[in-house]
Parts: C-alpha cells; structure tokens; sequence
C-alpha cells in the first residue's frame, strides 16, 4: 500500500510503500529508512524494547529513536 508522509520541521511531502500491521499499538519507522529520507531523528531518553509475539526480545534491538 502506498501513503504519504509529510515531515513535521520542512511539511516536505513523501509517499512510500508501506506495509500495515494491524496488531501495532504504535507507529514505528524503520532508522535507516527516515535517515535515507532526510527525517530528523531525536534519540528517545528511554528507548524501547521490542518483543516477538513469543515474548522474545526481537533480534533487531530496542527502538531507539
């Protein structure tokens, strides 16, 4: 599915490919991908760790901005 992204500091306009997962209690981005767009990150104070559905620390680490 495609969207459009506008960035909050510029209101630059972006459409991507996304894939929706219906379970996510939150919106996540992927680092790499924001970095490659020219999106201004901010480190979060307290990152995030992520689990499987097993309960699994996900290999991919903590959500870190």
């Amino acid at each position: 599915m495609k969207i459009g992204l506008e960035k909050l500091e510029s209101h630059e306009k972006v459409v991507v490919k996304v894939l929706l997962d219906s379970s996510a209690t939150r919106l996540f981005m992927n680092a790499q991908f924001a970095k490659r767009k020219r999106s201004k990150l901010k480190r979060l104070k307290n990152p995030l760790l992520v689990r499987n559905v097993d309960g699994m620390i996900n290999m991919g680490g903590a959500i870190m901005y």
